[in-house]
C-alpha cells in the first residue's frame, strides 16, 4: 500500500510461495491495479526473482526498475531519492547504501566481508553497498548482463549484479537509505 503513493506500477514476483502466500498475493494483486503478479511455481530464489522482474520490466518497455525487496527493511520514504538520482544520472545504477540504526552487528561485519571482496573485484570502492536489496536499475544494460551472464540466482545476485555492472562501466550513483530490522524478520 505504501509504494502506491508514488504512482508506480508494481511487478510483484511470486517466487514459489506456499499455497497461503500465494492466495494472499492473488488477493493483493486483484484488489490493486497497478499490481501485476508474476507466478513462479517453485522457489528459484531472490536473485531469480529480481530478474524476472527485470524482464518483465524490459517486456512492458519500461527503461528502469526500482528493486524493493519484500521483507520489509527498506523505508519506502527514500524511493522518491532513488527515483530522483534515476531521473539525474539515467545510465547508472542507483544504490542504496544502508544506514544501520538498529542493526545486528553481525549482519554489519558480515556485510563488510563481502565489501572487500567486492572492492578487491572492482578495483574501486565505487560501489559501497552491494548487498542493498534497494536499488534502481538501467534495464538495457542489466538485461545484457543476465542475458550473457549466469548471474546467481540467490542472495548473490545483488552483489554479482553490481559487479558485472560496474566492469561494464555503469557509473553507481550511492544513496544513504534506512534499513530497519522488523521483528521476525
Amino acid at each position: 500500500r505504501e509504494i502506491s503513493n508514488f504512482g508506480l506500477p508494481c511487478i510483484l514476483i511470486n517466487d514459489g510461495s506456499g499455497p497461503e502466500c500465494s492466495e494472499a498475493l492473488k488477493t493483493i494483486a486483484k484488489e490493486y491495479e497497478w499490481i501485476d503478479l508474476v507466478e513462479g511455481d517453485e522457489n528459484r530464489g531472490k536473485g531469480a526473482a529480481v530478474k524476472i522482474g527485470i524482464i518483465e520490466a524490459t517486456r512492458k518497455g519500461f527503461t528502469h526498475a526500482l528493486q524493493v525487496d519484500a521483507d520489509g527493511q527498506h523505508e519506502l520514504r527514500d524511493v522518491p531519492r532513488l527515483l530522483e538520482l534515476s531521473k539525474k544520472f539515467p545510465d547508472a545504477a542507483i544504490s542504496g547504501h544502508p544506514i544501520y540504526e538498529d542493526a545486528p552487528l553481525i549482519r554489519y561485519y558480515g556485510r563488510y566481508l563481502t565489501h572487500i571482496w567486492v572492492w578487491i573485484n572492482t578495483l574501486s570502492t565505487d560501489i559501497e553497498d552491494a548487498m542493498c536489496g534497494f536499488r534502481v536499475y538501467p534495464l538495457t544494460e542489466t538485461l545484457g548482463i543476465i542475458s550473457r551472464y549466469s548471474v546467481g540466482d540467490r542472495m548473490d545476485f545483488d552483489p554479482e549484479i553490481a559487479v558485472r555492472l560496474c566492469w561494464q562501466g555503469v557509473p553507481v550513483v550511492n544513496v544513504k537509505a534506512t534499513v530497519c530490522y522488523p521483528d521476525g524478520n
